[in-house]
């Protein structure tokens, strides 16, 4: 692994930008997604920015995953990671100003750092990309995530995650609370507004045959959205100056997704559970002036 990450040095830097438009249609599709109004001020709701400056890569040009293919090519920003399996493990974004409804945006993205480690279930590799979206010269949001790249599910596994155990999610200790069940059609709504077509959020037989999931996927950014809706509800529209998040384990569509929030000295304790308890996603978040 050390000389592999030794070839992907020079991807180190690589840049690549995307011009985009926080249309009034998308933000209506947005909150038509999430069964809400839009924020009265015209303004976009946060986590809208996932959504903007995204790789409009061809078909043809997509992998076995429906993720754009990794090669050697100018045309590829991510490195040549061989590794098959492909998830979002983090975020970390500062919102520096709303998303104004219908303002021309650009999105820059920087790939940051390339780490490789070992893990219990084999070798991983980590990619942090760092992206600023801005209207003109005003930076609107600016995000560092990581992606974890790792190889395939070993044959006969048993699937992932586990099924549910006995326990049952506690609400106390946390001040608000929200019980989802993601449907496959949230699932397919939140992939196109994300122009997102890795195949373990809607093909069941791939994410069960070929990435050894139990079913299919919730997006991890879906999760984060939800948890930001969750703030939403409790403090109001654009209300976080900082949000991030850390993904924990696989929910599953079909299954119930506790939000959790609580208030902390500097901010918002959040998180998103599984109905035996078990941790989907941990957030934190600051609160704006």
């Amino acid at each position: 692994m050390p000389e592999l990450i030794n070839a992907w040095d020079s991807c180190i830097g690589r840049e690549q930008s995307h011009e985009d438009r926080v249309d009034a249609r998308l933000v209506a599709r947005w909150c038509a997604t999430f069964d809400r109004t839009a924020p009265a001020d015209g303004h976009a709701p946060q986590g809208l920015h996932w959504c903007l400056g995204l790789p409009d890569a061809a078909t043809a040009a997509l992998g076995p995953d429906g993720h754009p293919l990794r090669d050697d090519s100018a045309a590829s920003f991510l490195p040549p990671v061989a590794l098959p399996r492909r998830m979002w493990a983090s975020s970390a974004m500062e919102f520096h100003a709303p998303l104004p409804a219908g303002a021309a945006v650009r999105r820059v993205s920087r790939i940051a750092a390339i780490t490789a480690r070992k893990g219990a279930g084999g070798p991983l590799v980590f990619v942090d990309i760092e992206h600023r979206t801005s209207a003109g010269d005003a930076l609107l949001v600016s995000e560092t995530q990581t992606v974890v790249y790792r190889d395939a599910a070993p044959a006969g596994a048993a699937p992932v995650p586990p099924p549910p155990g006995p326990a049952r999610f506690d609400p106390s200790g946390w001040a608000l609370t929200r019980a989802i069940v993601p449907s496959s059609v949230l699932l397919f709504r939140y992939s196109a507004l994300t122009f997102n077509s890795h195949r373990i959020h809607y093909d069941l037989a791939y994410a069960r045959d070929a990435e050894g999931y139990r079913g299919l996927l919730v997006h991890g950014p879906l999760t984060a959205s939800l948890l930001l809706d969750l703030a939403r509800r409790r403090l109001g529209d654009n209300r976080l100056a900082s949000f991030r998040f850390r993904a924990l384990s696989p929910a599953i569509a079909g299954e119930t997704l506790n939000l959790a929030l609580r208030q902390t000295s500097d901010g918002l304790a959040l998180a998103a559970c599984a109905e035996d308890q078990r941790v989907i996603m941990e957030a934190s978040a600051v609160i704006g002036q």
